[in-house]
């Protein structure tokens, strides 16, 4: 016989684990320095155009 789970704990829990990995990625993507973010954001462009460049045309 199955565990009794509580729905409500679950459906919370659940949140709070949602809600933490949120926190996480905005202190990193806000608890850095300006260069840092540059940096970041010129890799992403760089990465992008990479795949623009590298599609096939049809």
């Amino acid at each position: 016989m199955g565990e009794i789970v509580n729905l409500n704990r679950v459906r919370k829990d659940r949140a709070k684990a949602e809600a933490r990995a949120a926190a996480s990625e905005n202190r990193a993507a806000h608890g850095r320095s300006k260069v840092e973010r540059t940096r970041a954001e010129a890799e992403r462009e760089r990465a992008a155009r990479l795949l623009d460049g590298s599609k096939l045309e049809d």
